[in-house]
């Protein structure tokens, strides 16, 4: 999907289809991989656009998720989006809450998979070591409920990532940011429709996080899936697009 990356500005995306506005937001070790079944699955009747975060080119002071949900809100602005739902795993959740409190403006609809925001297990309650990969692969096995996803070529991805000192100094910054940025008590002043999709086996932000996301916004729906971990999108991505079409078909007005 490399060849697919739009520019403008400083802002590289990729776009697919037509239609109401889906933004996918990927996670702090998302590739534009991981939402492939997403674009497929949406891009014939929605306007699929997924933003490509700044993980790597922020300066250090400004490494953390307000500065993500800042990148995102003037991204929306340059393209002119509006009635936007935003899609976010992980990090990507995480970013799109704080867009939600912060910059609502032109966002209607909000879906979470595995955000951060509350509490999480980074890595599995570790960071990845430099050179190792089989020690990588076991870390990114954990992502997963069943290992077989963890493939040569995610495990290629995250080595690259996790031997660039630059990325892996901005990794951990936006690790510690995520923590840090607890939303808890921003919560309940999120007032638009909100689908929480959670793996009954997230190990990363367990079902105890995905209960107590919807305890505290308003107006939000939990539904589970089975036998799935961390990245619900990629594991189950048949279930994981049946839910959210079903749950955006119940959006309209």
């Amino acid at each position: 999907m490399e060849d697919q990356i739009r520019s403008e500005g400083r802002f590289r995306y990729v776009e697919a289809g037509e239609g109401p506005i889906l933004l996918l937001l990927h996670g702090l070790f998302g590739a534009l991989s991981n939402f492939k079944d997403v674009i497929d699955a949406f891009s014939g009747k929605y306007r699929v656009i997924v933003p490509l975060l700044p993980l790597y080119d922020l300066p250090l002071k400004k490494t953390n998720v307000k500065n993500l949900a800042i990148y995102v809100s003037e991204f929306i602005q340059m393209m002119g989006l509006q009635d936007v739902t935003t899609l976010g795993n992980s990090l990507g959740g995480h970013v799109a809450l704080v867009c939600a409190v912060d910059h609502p403006d032109n966002i209607s609809r909000m879906i979470l998979t595995g955000s951060s925001g509350l509490y999480e297990n980074s890595f599995g309650g570790g960071y990845p070591r430099k050179g190792d990969k089989e020690y990588l692969r076991k870390k990114i096995e954990l992502t997963f409920y069943d290992p077989i996803h963890a493939t040569d070529a995610l495990v290629d991805e995250c080595h690259d990532v996790v031997n660039d000192r630059s990325k892996l100094i901005r990794i951990l910054y936006f690790a510690k940011s995520a923590i840090r940025h607890n939303m808890k008590e921003d919560l309940p002043n999120i007032q638009i429709p909100t689908c929480l999709i959670w793996g009954e086996d997230d190990s990363i932000t367990p079902p105890e996080v995905a209960r107590e996301f919807d305890n505290l916004i308003p107006n939000s729906e939990l539904i589970w899936v089975a036998k799935c971990g961390h990245a619900a999108m990629m594991e189950r991505p048949e279930e994981f697009n049946g839910i959210v079409r079903e749950w955006l078909g119940k959006q309209v007005n």
